[in-house]
C-alpha cells in the first residue's frame, strides 16, 4: 500500500513538472523563393509546375490567399521580413543597387543600399532564446561589412551583395559558397548545408533562412527535368517555360527533403515552416515568356497585383489545421513579430515594428487590428513601375503615381485583374485613401522623389549609354 501511495505521489510530482515546464521554443524555417509567381505551385492554381511536396506543405499548413511582399522587387522585401519594418521606413526601397534612368521625369531619393548594423534582425532577436541561427543563400542586402554573420547569423553560407547566381550549375563563382563537384546543381547544394545545418543542431531551437536562388533569372535547369516540361508544355496555356518550371521543381524538391529530414530526425512536430516570396512572378517578354501570374495584372517590378501578391503557407504542428485556408490580407513585415511570438519573445523596448503579429489567424481564433497595408517604390523598373505608392483596405487598393500624381482605384473582390478603374466613378473613396496613405508616408518617413532638372522626354525611358544590361534585381 505504502509502494503505491508512492508511485501515486512521484507520478503526480512528475506531471506538475512538466505541466510548469515551459514548452521548448518551436524550430522556425523560411524558405523565401526569389521571385516566385502567386500561381507558381499546385496548391496555387498551377497545372504545370509540378510542386508536391510544396503542395504537401499546403496540406498540412495554413494557406494564405491575399499574402503580399512588402515590395515589388527582392531587396526591400528582405529587409522588411528581417526587420518587420516597412522598407519605406528603412529606405531600402528597390533592389540593390537599383536602376538608373538619369533622364526621367523624377529624381529617386538618395536611398539606403545595405541593411544597416543598428537594425535588430530577426536572427537577433531570437539569440536570447538560445537559437542557432543560419542564413543559406541569397542575401542581396549589402557588402561584407553587411553580410549575415555581421546581422545576428551564426553562420552564412552562399550570401553575398548580388541577387542572382553566376551560375546554378558548379563552379557558382559566389564568393561565400566554396565550390562544388562539377555539375552540382545550386539548389541541391543549399539544400545540403540547410539538412547539414538541420542535423548539427538538431538538440537546441534553430532558425534556418533558405533564400533560395530559385527561380531568378539566368534560367538553368537540369536537363532530364527540362525535357519532362517541354514534353507536355502548352503555349496556349499560361505555364509553359520549361526551364522555369525546371527552377521550380528545383524548390519543391528542396522543400520534400526538408520535410523528411524532420521527419527522420522526429523534429516536425516542433518545425515551424514557412514558404513565401520576395515578390511576384517575372513574367517576361511576349517573345520569351517566363511565367504568369494571371488572373492577376503583370508581374515583378510593376504597380499592380502580378508584383506583390505571393504565395505564403506556413506550418505550425499544434496550432494551425491541417488544409486550412486564410483570406485575411497580410504581408512581409508581419513575419517578424509572427515569429517571435512563436518563439515566446517580444520586440525589443521602444523597438519600431511595422508588421503584426499573424498568430490569432494561424491559431483560426481572432483577427488582425490594423485596416491598411502600404507600399512605396519610388523608383523605375523594366517591368513597367513608375514611381509609386499603394494602400491596400478591406477589398479595395489605390495606387498613386508620382509623376503626375493621378491615381486608380480597384474594387480586388470583383476585379482582382484590376481591369475597372473606379477612381472618377467614387472620387470620394479615392481621395479618402490618397490622404491617408499620405498620412502613412508621413509616419515612416518615406523619401519621395522630386523633379528631374535633366529631365529629356525623349530619353526618358533609356539607363546610361555606358552601362550594361541591369542584372540582379
Amino acid at each position: 500500500m505504502k509502494s503505491v501511495r508512492m508511485l501515486t505521489i512521484a507520478l503526480g510530482l512528475a506531471i506538475a513538472s512538466a505541466l510548469a515546464s515551459p514548452a521548448a521554443p518551436p524550430n522556425i524555417i523560411v524558405i523565401l523563393v526569389d521571385d516566385l509567381g502567386w500561381t507558381d505551385a499546385g496548391c496555387q492554381g498551377s497545372t504545370f509546375y509540378e510542386t508536391p511536396h510544396v503542395d504537401r506543405l499546403a496540406r498540412e499548413g495554413l494557406r494564405f490567399t491575399q499574402a503580399y511582399s512588402a515590395c515589388t522587387v527582392c531587396s526591400p522585401t528582405r529587409a522588411a521580413l528581417l526587420t518587420g519594418k516597412y522598407p519605406a521606413r528603412l529606405h531600402i526601397t528597390d533592389w540593390i543597387a537599383g536602376h538608373v534612368r538619369p533622364h526621367a521625369k523624377l529624381k529617386v531619393p538618395d536611398w539606403t543600399m545595405h541593411l544597416p548594423l543598428e537594425e535588430r534582425t530577426l536572427a537577433e532577436a531570437l539569440k536570447p532564446a538560445g537559437y542557432a541561427t543560419a542564413s543559406i543563400g541569397k542575401w542581396h542586402l549589402g557588402g561584407p561589412e553587411f553580410h549575415p554573420d555581421k546581422q545576428g547569423f551564426d553562420l552564412n553560407i552562399a550570401g553575398f551583395d548580388k541577387g542572382s547566381p553566376p551560375s546554378y550549375f558548379s563552379p557558382y563563382k559566389i564568393p561565400t559558397l566554396p565550390d562544388g563537384p562539377p555539375g552540382e546543381f545550386l539548389s541541391d547544394r543549399l539544400t545540403d548545408e540547410a539538412l547539414r545545418f538541420i542535423e548539427q543542431n538538431r538538440g537546441r531551437p534553430f532558425f534556418l533562412y533558405l533564400p533560395h536562388y530559385a527561380v531568378h533569372t539566368p534560367l538553368m535547369g537540369k536537363s532530364n527535368v527540362i525535357a519532362k516540361y517541354a514534353a507536355k508544355a502548352d503555349p496556349n496555356t499560361p505555364h509553359h517555360n520549361a526551364t522555369y518550371a525546371a527552377l521550380v521543381e528545383s524548390v519543391d524538391d528542396s522543400v520534400g527533403r526538408i520535410l523528411r529530414k524532420l521527419d527522420e530526425l522526429k523534429l516536425a512536430e516542433n518545425t515551424v515552416v514557412i514558404y513565401t516570396s520576395d515578390n511576384g512572378g517575372l513574367i517576361g517578354s511576349p517573345k520569351r515568356p517566363i511565367t504568369s501570374n494571371v488572373p492577376l495584372r503583370v508581374g515583378k517590378g510593376s504597380a499592380y497585383e502580378g508584383g506583390v501578391r505571393v504565395p505564403l503557407l506556413v506550418k505550425w504542428p499544434g496550432v494551425t489545421r491541417p488544409g486550412s485556408v486564410c483570406d485575411t490580407p497580410v504581408i512581409t513585415p508581419d513575419l517578424y513579430p509572427t515569429l517571435l511570438a512563436m518563439a515566446g519573445l517580444k520586440p525589443a523596448r521602444r523597438q519600431v515594428v511595422d508588421g503584426e503579429s499573424l498568430v490569432p489567424l494561424l491559431r483560426g481564433r481572432g483577427a488582425l487590428q490594423r485596416d491598411a497595408l502600404y507600399w512605396h517604390y519610388p523608383h523605375y523598373h523594366p517591368g513597367g513601375a513608375t514611381p509609386y505608392g499603394a494602400i491596400r483596405e478591406g477589398d479595395w487598393r489605390l495606387i498613386e503615381f508620382y509623376e503626375d500624381n493621378h491615381v486608380e482605384l480597384y474594387n480586388l473582390k470583383e476585379d482582382i485583374g484590376e481591369q475597372k478603374n473606379l477612381a472618377a466613378t467614387l472620387p470620394d473613396k479615392a481621395e479618402r485613401l490618397r490622404q491617408k496613405l499620405h498620412a502613412w508616408r508621413k509616419q515612416v518617413g518615406a523619401q519621395m522623389p522630386t523633379p528631374n532638372p535633366d529631365y529629356d522626354p525623349a530619353r526618358a525611358d533609356r539607363p546610361p549609354a555606358s552601362s550594361a544590361a541591369p542584372q540582379g534585381n
